[in-house]
C-alpha cells in the first residue's frame, strides 16, 4: 500500500468466526536478517513474514552488499553475505524502520566500523540508543555522532566485558549479543531482555557457531569465537499478531482458532482474556479463543517480558472501551503509546488519560468515524475497535499496519469482516 493514500474501510459491528494462521514474528525476523551479516555465505531463514518491514530490511542488506531472494509461497529467504560487506546504513532506509539499528552490532564486530543513520520508526515515544552505546563502549568500541549518523569503530576488534543494562531493552540486548559473539574473550550481560525473540536470535547465532549460555534468563554469558558460518533457521511465530487475533475474538464475541500461535508466549495476556470472560482451549497447532458475551473490563499494566506486552496495550484499551465496567491501563514502557486514544475517542470511547494511566469506562457499542493510525499496533487496535463500531470506520495511514501484519485485511475478510483497502 502507498504511504500517501492507504486506508481501510470497515463496516461494523461484526462477529469474527473461523481460522487464521500466524506466520513468523516481525520483531524476530528483522533481527535474524541483520544478524546474517555476521557470517559470509548463504544463510537460509524460514517462516519470514511477508510484510513491508521485511522488504525495507532486505533493501538495507542489499545496499550493504548482500544478495537476497525470497520465496513468497514458502516464506523462505536466502541471504548471501559477501566476505566484505559495506558498513554504512543510509538515512533513506533507516528512517523508515527502527529495526535498522540492529545492523550496528554485527557490522561493528565483523568489519570494525559501522555508520548508521539515527533511526526512525514508530511515533510511540523516546527509545534512545543510550543502552546500545554504553554497552558497545564497554566492549571497547569508540562511538561518535556526526551529521545524523552514529559512527562506531573498533579497528582492533571488540573485547569481552561485563555489562548491566539499566533497563532490559530488547534492541540493546540484541545489538550487544551480536557484537559479543565475535569479541575476544567472555562477555557477561546482566538484566537483559527475555522476550522469545531474544532466544530466537540466540538460537540462530548458536547455529552459526556462537557460544551463548543463559537464553531465556536475565543473564547471558557469551564466549567470543573467531568466525561464524552461514546457517539455516526458522523464525518463531509472531506472539503480537497471535495476541491481536485473540483480542479480536474476545472483542467481537467471536470464535477464532489461531493456527501456529503459541499460548506459552502469551500467558499474561491470555489470562487477562480469560478474566474478561473468554474461553481458551488448546488445539493441535495453536489455540482457540471463544467469547459468548460482552467482555468484562480488565486492568492491565505493561512490563517487559514476561509481563503484559506494550505492543498489545492498544488492543487492551480497545477491548475495555466496549467492556462491561471500568478499568485502568498503565503504560510502563513507551510513554507515547496513548497517542491513539484521541482517535479511539472519535469512535465514542470513554477514556481519560493521566500521565501513564488510562481510565476506560466501557460503552455497549462504538460509532464509526474516520481515524488515523499513528503506528503499527495503534492501527491494529483501531481496526479491532472498528469491528465493534456501528456504521463505517475509515482507518487512514493504514500502511503502518502492513509493516507488522501480513495480509491483515484478507485474514479479517476470511473471518467474516466487511473490510476493504481504499
Amino acid at each position: 500500500m502507498a504511504e500517501s493514500s492507504a486506508s481501510l474501510r470497515i463496516h461494523g459491528p461484526v462477529r469474527l468466526v473461523g481460522e487464521v494462521r500466524v506466520t513468523g514474528a516481525k520483531n524476530s525476523a528483522l533481527k535474524l536478517m541483520a544478524a546474517s551479516l555476521l557470517a559470509p555465505g548463504k544463510n537460509i531463514l524460514h517462516n519470514v513474514p511477508q510484510i513491508a518491514d521485511v522488504e525495507i530490511m532486505s533493501d538495507l542488506l542489499t545496499r550493504l552488499g548482500c544478495t537476497i531472494s525470497y520465496d513468497r509461497a514458502t516464506l523462505t529467504m536466502a541471504i548471501d553475505v559477501p566476505s566484505e560487506p559495506g558498513h554504512k546504513a543510509e538515512y533513506e532506509l533507516v528512517r523508515k524502520m527502527r529495526a535498522s539499528i540492529n545492523v550496528l552490532g554485527p557490522l561493528l564486530t565483523r568489519v570494525g566500523i559501522a555508520e548508521i543513520s539515527l533511526p526512525g520508526g514508530d511515533a510511540i515515544g523516546s527509545r534512545g540508543l543510550d543502552f546500545h552505546i554504553a554497552g558497545l563502549e564497554a566492549l571497547g568500541a569508540t562511538i561518535k555522532f556526526e551529521h545524523g549518523y552514529i559512527i562506531a569503530t573498533a579497528p582492533n576488534g571488540l573485547v569481552g566485558a561485563e555489562f548491566e543494562l539499566v533497563f532490559p531493552s530488547v534492541g540493546a540486548t540484541e545489538n550487544l549479543m551480536t557484537a559479543a559473539v565475535l569479541a575476544t574473550g567472555r562477555t557477561t550481560l546482566y538484566n537483559v531482555a527475555r522476550e522469545p525473540d531474544i532466544s530466537d536470535l540466540g538460537e540462530y547465532l548458536i547455529a552459526m557457531g556462537a557460544q551463548i549460555e543463559g537464553l531465556g534468563s536475565s543473564t547471558l554469558v557469551i564466549d567470543g569465537v573467531k568466525t561464524l558460518h552461514a546457517a539455516t533457521h526458522s523464525t518463531l511465530p509472531d506472539r503480537i499478531v497471535t495476541g491481536t487475533w485473540a483480542f479480536a475474538a474476545a472483542m467481537t464475541q467471536g470464535d477464532i482458532t489461531i493456527k501456529g500461535g503459541r499460548a506459552d508466549h502469551l500467558e499474561i495476556p491470555l489470562d487477562k482474556l480469560v478474566a474478561a470472560g473468554a474461553v481458551i482451549t488448546s488445539t493441535t497447532d495453536g489455540f482457540r479463543v471463544k467469547m459468548d458475551h460482552r467482555p468484562i473490563a480488565i486492568d492491565v499494566a505493561t512490563l517487559p517480558y514476561p509481563g503484559f506486552p506494550t505492543d498489545l496495550q492498544p488492543m487492551a484499551i480497545s477491548l475495555n472501551s466496549i467492556a462491561q465496567g471500568s478499568a485502568m491501563v498503565t503504560e510502563n514502557v513507551f510513554e507515547a503509546r496513548f497517542m491513539f486514544v484521541n482517535e479511539l475517542r472519535r469512535l465514542g470511547a470513554n477514556i481519560t488519560v493521566d500521565g501513564h494511566h488510562a481510565a476506560i469506562s466501557g460503552v455497549p457499542l462504538l460509532s464509526g468515524a474516520p481515524v488515523i493510525a499513528t503506528d503499527i499496533r495503534a492501527g491494529a487496535g483501531l481496526v479491532l475497535a472498528a469491528l465493534v463500531a456501528e456504521g463505517v470506520t475509515i482507518v487512514e495511514d493504514a500502511f503502518h499496519i502492513e509493516r507488522g501484519y501480513p495480509n491483515f485485511a484478507e485474514d479479517l475478510r476470511e473471518l467474516g469482516a466487511e473490510i476493504e483497502i481504499i
